[in-house]
Parts: structure tokens; C-alpha cells; sequence
């Protein structure tokens, strides 16, 4: 009795040794066990680039947020009369809100890099020159009498995203007269924070024209609004990394010889726009209209090393692969353990990738990464094959596989596509090479 036992156990071991469906099974699981550690790696890369962020936004906190432009828009208060539930007569107070006819920005920026920690930050001081003119102020379509219109409490502003980035006194030039802007806004109907100031118009007013400058710290991008019925922007930056955003592109374009800075232009027509030249209240919401320059460091090597881990699957399920069918054709004997190892190491390889990218930029941290890997992966293989034919061929495979990753990473636009062909590839070139197994009769000795 104990002998049959002994001998049945024998011949469960040897089953379980030598099944190939045992083994695809084991294989299986493993790979499924291993999206653990790469699911942990794709963690570390979404914490690796929110601290990113915390550090730009530790930078711009105290040099200057991102700056939007609006303006200059005047607001002329009235005085309205409404009835309540009493039937009693009451006033109050509201505005009409004019955009210029023209605007002209002239824009200058100077960025530089700042760092915090291993992390760079892009801020920037930008000089701006407006100027323009307003058409006129006709209230009549709204059938208000002058009586009720407060000319001499009319105001122009400017909306500044961040006023701690004003770093000189902002003086407008009125037609012929001078006024300086005051922190603060008489309504925030149009704009939520910005500078002031009182000026003398009235109906009759017709030459309107204004010019000021605005000499501004900011960080990560600079944005205008085009309040003017046709607003023209020109932009000079000593920048290699413009990211145009917004509602509108620059009408052209154009950088220098050595690509280290670049001037754009932009004309935008009220037509383009989803509000008029003038109106009462808060009815419009201008922001949305809003267009400008991201000033960024390309740091992509965040994404790339996200998207990269993405294939991580797909890297280890081939490898697996390569050692299944060396372990079937060649007849070589590969423990769970083994396959076990050789996966962990090329998860690894995401954290030496996301870790060198940090410091050397993605391109070289793949190269050096992948190298460390495939050496890793290739001498291990060589002391479980004891072949140096069929450790040359996994090596080789290897070197192919995180190469077309590699040539797919850099091609954003066409990586579905490259990637799908190279599934097939491979799918064509598995199916090729085990054409003429007899998968039944594997298990025969």
C-alpha cells in the first residue's frame, strides 16, 4: 500500500514537472502576480509628478502665479429704478461695461529657470505696452437717461491674475491727461481682481485713446483676453519651449536660427469672440475667450516613463514566452522561482527608468535602464540554459522588444499603430515557430 502511494505520488510530481498546461497555468499566474509590483510602479510615477507640481507651485507662490491680462475695460455706473413687492420705488446701483475699439499689446517676457530640489520651475518678468482707443459710450439702446448715468464715477481697469507680480507703479495716459491705477476694482461684474482708476469722460467724449505699461512677474503662463474689437498681440520670449494655448494660435509664428527664443503675433476680431463691445451687468463671461503662451519645461519624461509602464505586460508576458519555448524546444528544465526573478527584474527596470529621467532626461535613462535590464536578464538566463546559443537568442529578443518600445514611445501620434503592427508581428512570428508542434504529444517520453 505504501508503495503505491509512493509510486502514485511519484507519477503526480513528474505530471505536474512536465505538463504543459501546468506550466502555461503557473506562467499565467505569474504574470497576473507581477501586475502587483508594476501597478505599484505607476503609483510612484504619479507621486514623483505631483511633488513636480508641488514644486512649481512652492516657486510661483512666491515669485508670481500665472498671469491672464484683461482690459482695459470701462465701467460707467447708473442709477436704476426698480419696484418691490410693496410697490415702492427704489434705486440701484448698476453698470455699463465698454471695450476699446482698438488694442494694441506689445509684450516682452524674460523667463529663467528656478529650482526647487531636483525640480525646474519656469517663471518669468514680462514688459507690456497697451494702448488703443475707445469709440464712444452711447447708452441708448438700453434707455437710460442721462439724468441717471454717473460719468463723473467712471472707471478703467485692468484684470491681473496675480497683483503681487506688479513690480512698478502702472500710469495711464488718458488722451491728454494722466491718471495712476489703483489696487482694487469698483465691480467685479467683468474681472474678480485687477487695478483701477477714475477718469473724466462723458457722452460727448470722442477721441478716447489710452496708453499705459505694465512691467509683470509671473510663472508657467501668460494669458490676454481680447476685449478689443480687434486686438493685436505681439510676443517676443527668449524661450525654446513655447506652448501656445487658449482660445486662439498666433497668426504666424516664427523662431530664431539657434531655436532659442521666438516672436508670435496674434489678431483676434470681435466677431471671434462671444460677446459684444458693450453690455450692463455680469451677463458675459470673457475669460473664455482667453488665449496666450505656456512657458514650460518639457518635462515628459513623466508621462513617457507612464506609458512606458504601461507595456510592462506585455514585456514580461514575452519574455515568459522566450523562456517557455526554450524550455519545450530545447527541453530545459526552468523553475518557477526562475521566471519569478527574471519578472521582477524587468519591473525594476521602470523604477531605475522613472528615477535616471529625473536626473538625465528620458531618453538616456531608457538607454541605461534597458541595458542594465537585458545584461540582467540575459546572464541569468545563461546559467539556467548553460547554452550561450539560446542565451544570445534572449538576449537578442530582448534588445528588439525594448527597442520597438522605445521607436514607440517617440511616436506619439502613430503608437497605437506601431504598436498594434508589432503585436501582430510577433504574434505571426510565435505562430510561424510552433506551426509543427505537436502539443499532445509533448508530455511523451
Amino acid at each position: 500500500m505504501e508503495q503505491n502511494d509512493k509510486s502514485f505520488f511519484d507519477k503526480f510530481n513528474d505530471w505536474m514537472k512536465n505538463s504543459i498546461s501546468v506550466k502555461i497555468f503557473s506562467i499565467a499566474f505569474l504574470v497576473l502576480i507581477l501586475l502587483i509590483p508594476a501597478s505599484m510602479i505607476e503609483s510612484l510615477i504619479h507621486e514623483r509628478q505631483y511633488r513636480s507640481a508641488d514644486a512649481i507651485t512652492e516657486v510661483s507662490s512666491i515669485w508670481g502665479e500665472a498671469q491672464t491680462l484683461s482690459g482695459p475695460i470701462i465701467s460707467i455706473p447708473y442709477n436704476k429704478k426698480y419696484i418691490n413687492e410693496k410697490k415702492e420705488i427704489y434705486e440701484k446701483r448698476e453698470y455699463a461695461h465698454f471695450l476699446p475699439e482698438a488694442l494694441n499689446i506689445n509684450c516682452i517676457v524674460e523667463p529663467e529657470k528656478r529650482h526647487r530640489g531636483i525640480y525646474e520651475v519656469v517663471v518669468y518678468t514680462t514688459s507690456l505696452k497697451f494702448n488703443g482707443n475707445f469709440k464712444d459710450f452711447d447708452f441708448s439702446e438700453w434707455k437710460i437717461a442721462d439724468k441717471d448715468i454717473l460719468w463723473d464715477e467712471a472707471t478703467i481697469s485692468i484684470g491681473i491674475t496675480d497683483m503681487r507680480g506688479i513690480k512698478e507703479a502702472i500710469k495711464l495716459k488718458w488722451d491728454e491727461k494722466d491718471y495712476s491705477f489703483n489696487p482694487g476694482l469698483e465691480t467685479n461684474d467683468v474681472l474678480q481682481t485687477g487695478v483701477s482708476t477714475r477718469i473724466n469722460i462723458t457722452k460727448d467724449s470722442v477721441n478716447n485713446n489710452f496708453s499705459f505699461s505694465i512691467r509683470l512677474r509671473g510663472s508657467q503662463y501668460l494669458y490676454f483676453t481680447p476685449v478689443g474689437k480687434i486686438t493685436k498681440v505681439e510676443m517676443k520670449a527668449n524661450w525654446e519651449h513655447p506652448s501656445f494655448q487658449g482660445a486662439f494660435l498666433p497668426e504666424d509664428y516664427k523662431l530664431d536660427e539657434n531655436n532659442k527664443s521666438f516672436t508670435a503675433h496674434w489678431q483676434v476680431l470681435n466677431l471671434n469672440r462671444t460677446y459684444p463691445q458693450k453690455w450692463t451687468e455680469s451677463v458675459y463671461n470673457i475669460n473664455r475667450s482667453n488665449f496666450g503662451v505656456d512657458l514650460i519645461v518639457p518635462v515628459d519624461h513623466y508621462k513617457k516613463s507612464e506609458r512606458s509602464a504601461k507595456y510592462a505586460i506585455m514585456i514580461i508576458a514575452f519574455t515568459f514566452l522566450i523562456f517557455f519555448f526554450v524550455e519545450v524546444l530545447a527541453k530545459k528544465r526552468i523553475h518557477p522561482i526562475q521566471y519569478l526573478l527574471a519578472g521582477l527584474a524587468l519591473i525594476i527596470f521602470y523604477a531605475l527608468l522613472l528615477a535616471f529621467s529625473e536626473h538625465f532626461g528620458f531618453n538616456t535613462a531608457y538607454i541605461v535602464s534597458s541595458i542594465a535590464t537585458i545584461s540582467l536578464v540575459t546572464l541569468y538566463s545563461k546559467s539556467i540554459y548553460q547554452n550561450l546559443r539560446e542565451t544570445a537568442i534572449t538576449g537578442l529578443s530582448l534588445v528588439i522588444l525594448y527597442g520597438f518600445v522605445y521607436v514607440t514611445l517617440q511616436l506619439q501620434d502613430y503608437a497605437l499603430l506601431m504598436g498594434s503592427i508589432g503585436l501582430f508581428v510577433v504574434m505571426a512570428i510565435v505562430m510561424y515557430l510552433t506551426r509543427k508542434i505537436d502539443w499532445y504529444r509533448m508530455n511523451d517520453k
